[in-house]
């Protein structure tokens, strides 16, 4: 097989046996490509055949031109995370004998803290949803409401079937990464802007344009909303609010768990309702509620700051 079938066998593994996301499969072939791309620029043959043969000089050469290109540590890692699992998964099924990244480690580098919205922040975001067109400021609270108050990824909000929401009990069955189930419960609050939404906008736009499907959030047309669509409608929420600063749907999932954290949930709990598999990708939450913490100590413990000192 040639470079192209080798990867296209390696994405249908992903997808059928390993039921990674779209999002997921999509890094990974972007990832695969610019390492053929690097392989066909610096090989002196025009074979189609050159990832089973390349070595640790080849390795190095790329990782050196990742540098080169500056690339933050945590694309680099996440290139040779892909590339490692695709050769493992050939000499797994037998096309080559050893994985040439197979001890490729990178320094270990800090972990950039999750940024989070402050409940300040939170009011503005929430009043600025609903401006606009009432149908979709209603669509576009009720989003927010979800990501907010559950923590799910954008993906799980983009995916949520109807039939996988129970209103009565306030609860969503999601579908997380690998097909892993877990239910997650929401508050009164996005109970309200759902039930909202689903009268006075969904019903009305599925209707006008004709439309039968059992995804929960939808376009101004009525077709399933992508994440790239909650990515631009929270875009648009921020330019409406006072707010300076830029979003991402990760951010409200952050400030779910941040919350959640700073007001005693159990770190076990919070990995539950996230959906993490390993406790240690929720551990990073614990670094901003003790930054958070640290920060306040420094500013109003009395022998820290100079205005709170007690007279003499």
């Amino acid at each position: 097989m040639n470079d192209q079938q080798l990867i296209d066998w390696f994405l249908r593994y992903l997808r059928s046996d390993r039921h990674y996301s779209e999002e997921t499969l999509q890094a990974y072939q972007n990832n695969l490509a610019e390492f053929e791309d690097f392989l066909i620029r610096t090989s002196s043959s025009s074979s189609q055949e050159n990832l089973v043969k390349i070595d640790s000089f080849d390795v190095e050469s790329y990782l050196t031109a990742l540098y080169d290109k500056k690339y933050a540590k945590a694309s680099i890692s996440q290139k040779v995370s892909t590339l490692r699992s695709l050769y493992y998964f050939l000499t797994k099924n037998d096309v080559i004998t050893k994985n040439p990244f197979e001890y490729v480690h990178l320094k270990n580098t800090s972990r950039r803290l999750p940024r989070f919205f402050y409940p300040n922040e939170m009011r503005a975001l929430f009043a600025a949803a609903k401006k606009g067109d009432h149908q979709l400021a209603l669509r576009n609270s009720a989003i927010l409401e979800v990501l907010y108050s559950t923590g799910m990824r954008v993906s799980e909000v983009v995916n949520a079937q109807l039939k996988d929401m129970d209103l009565d009990n306030q609860l969503f069955l999601v579908t997380g990464k690998g097909r892993k189930q877990r239910y997650v419960p929401f508050d009164d609050s996005a109970k309200q802007a759902i039930e909202q939404y689903l009268k006075e906008s969904r019903t009305l736009i599925m209707r006008k344009y004709h439309q039968k499907h059992g995804r929960l959030f939808v376009n101004h047309y009525g077709k399933p909303l992508t994440s790239r669509g909650i990515e631009y409608i929270l875009d648009g929420i921020i330019n409406q609010s006072s707010l300076t600063t830029n979003i991402h749907p990760h951010m409200l999932r952050h400030t779910f768990a941040t919350e959640m954290l700073n007001n005693g949930a159990d770190m076990r709990s919070v990995q539950e309702l996230l959906g993490h598999s390993s406790l240690s990708t929720t551990q990073i939450y614990t670094h901003v509620t003790k930054s958070h913490l640290m920060n306040d100590y420094q500013k109003y413990f009395p022998r820290n700051n100079q205005s709170l000192k007690p007279k003499k």
